[in-house]
C-alpha cells in the first residue's frame, strides 16, 4: 500500500488522479490533498477518501476545520506548508497537479526527500529544471512525468539506449486556433480561447494551448526530463491527439505511444510504475479513427512557440522570465486588460530586457521571478 499526496486535487488533474486510486483501491492509499479557493469540493473529497492531511487557503481553513471536526484531519496553510507536506515520512509518491510556479517549493522539497514524484505541473521544470534534476539524482528521487506527451516520451525511451536516440518528436493538438485564421486573432474573446476543441483545462493551460506557448514549456521541460538538447526536440501538429509523442531512433525507426485521451492512463503509469494494469478504460479503436494526420507548426502565426525554443537554447535564468511574464500576461488577457496577440508581444519584450544570469540558484531564480513579474505588470499597466 503506497500513500499519494495530490497537491491540487481539486483541477482535472487531481481529480482524475483520485479516480485512478479509488480504482486501484487495493494498492494505493490517500494522505494528502490540497486545493487552494475550491475547498467545498476539498471537504468532499476529504470525507470520501479519509487523507491524513489536507491544505487550503488560510482563508478557508476555519470554515473546514468546523465542517470536518467529526474527522481525524490534519488541516494545514496551502502557502506556508506544501513543502513541509511533500517531504513527510509517510509519503510514498507526490502527484503535483496544481499550477504555476508556486509547484517549485513542494517539487523541490519532494526529490530532496527522495520521493516518486508524478507532476503534471510542467512550470517548475521549465523555471528550474537543472536544479530539479540535480536534487533527484542526489537523492534518489524518481520523477515519472504525468502529462501526456512527456508520458509517452518516457514509456518510449524506457529500457532503451540513449545512443540509439536520434530525436524526439513532441505533439501538439494545435489548440482552439489550429484552424482559425491569423487575422482574426485581434478580435477573438476570452469565451473563443477558452473553447478547446479535445479537451476541458484549467483556464491558464487552455490559454497557453490556443497560442502553443504550452508547446514551447514542454520542449524545455523535455530537456530536462530526458536529458536533450532542445535540436533534439521536434514540435509537430496531430489534431487527433491519438499519438501522444514518438521518438526517432538512430536507424531511421519511429516509436509512437498510442492511446485514447484520457489522464487516467498516464497517471495510472506513474502510480504503478514500472508494472502496467487494467485501468477499466476503453481500448483505442484505430479502425474508427480512419487516418491520422500530421503537421509542421506554423511558427509565423504562433510566435510564442519559437520565442520559448529560442530561450530553451539560451537557458540560464531566461525560462524562468518567459513563465512569469507569460503568467502575468495571461492573467491580464483573462481579466480583459488586453488582447490575446498582445500576450506574445509583452513576454517576447520582459525577456528581451533581461540580462543574462547564468545561475540557476534557487535564489536566483526567485529574483528572476520577482523581476519579470514586476516588468510586466508595469508594460501591460
Amino acid at each position: 500500500m503506497k500513500n499519494v499526496l495530490i497537491l491540487g486535487s481539486t483541477g482535472s488533474i487531481g481529480i482524475n488522479a483520485l479516480k485512478v486510486i479509488e480504482h486501484l483501491s487495493d494498492s494505493f492509499r490517500v494522505i494528502g490533498l490540497t486545493a487552494y479557493n475550491n475547498y467545498r469540493l476539498l471537504e468532499s473529497q476529504t470525507r470520501k477518501f479519509r487523507p491524513k492531511y489536507i491544505a487550503t487557503h488560510e482563508k478557508n481553513l476555519g470554515y473546514l476545520k468546523k465542517a470536518l471536526s467529526g474527522i481525524k484531519v490534519k488541516t494545514m496553510d496551502v502557502e506556508r506548508d506544501l513543502g513541509l507536506m511533500a517531504s513527510l515520512p509517510e509519503v510514498d509518491i507526490v502527484v503535483i497537479a496544481m499550477p504555476g510556479s508556486a509547484a517549485l517549493i513542494p517539487f523541490l522539497s519532494a526529490v530532496r526527500s527522495g520521493k516518486i514524484v508524478a507532476p503534471a505541473n510542467k512550470e517548475a521544470i521549465v523555471i528550474a529544471g537543472g536544479l530539479i534534476m540535480s536534487e533527484a539524482g542526489r537523492n534518489g528521487a524518481k520523477i515519472i512525468p504525468v502529462d501526456s506527451e512527456q508520458s509517452a516520451i518516457f514509456q518510449c525511451l524506457e529500457g532503451r539506449n540513449k545512443t540509439d536516440l536520434r530525436k524526439v518528436h513532441l505533439t501538439a493538438s494545435g489548440g482552439a486556433l489550429l484552424n482559425t485564421s491569423r487575422k482574426s486573432f485581434d478580435k477573438l474573446t476570452v469565451k473563443d480561447i477558452l473553447a478547446h476543441p479535445r479537451w476541458k483545462m484549467g483556464k491558464k493551460i487552455t490559454v497557453d494551448s490556443a497560442s502553443l506557448m504550452n508547446k514551447g514549456f514542454e520542449v524545455i521541460e523535455a530537456k530536462w526530463l530526458f536529458d536533450l538538447s532542445v535540436e533534439d526536440i521536434n514540435v509537430v501538429i496531430h489534431p487527433e491527439a491519438i499519438v501522444h509523442s514518438m521518438i526517432e531512433l538512430t536507424d531511421g525507426s519511429i516509436i509512437a505511444q498510442m492511446a485514447v485521451t484520457d489522464m487516467r492512463l498516464p497517471i495510472q503509469y506513474a502510480l504503478t510504475y514500472p508494472k502496467r494494469l487494467p485501468t477499466g478504460l476503453r481500448p483505442l479503436d484505430l479502425a474508427q479513427w480512419g487516418k491520422l494526420s500530421f503537421l509542421r507548426p506554423d511558427f509565423n502565426k504562433f510566435p510564442a512557440l519559437s520565442l520559448a525554443i529560442d530561450v530553451a537554447k539560451k537557458g540560464g535564468a531566461l525560462p524562468c522570465v518567459l513563465n512569469a511574464a507569460n503568467e502575468v500576461a495571461v492573467e491580464a488577457f483573462l481579466n480583459g486588460e488586453i488582447k490575446f496577440t498582445k500576450i506574445v508581444e509583452v513576454v517576447e519584450k520582459i525577456v528581451l530586457r533581461h540580462k543574462p544570469c547564468k545561475s540557476v540558484k534557487l535564489n536566483d531564480i526567485n529574483l528572476a521571478d520577482q523581476w519579470a513579474r514586476e516588468e510586466t505588470k508595469k508594460l501591460i499597466g
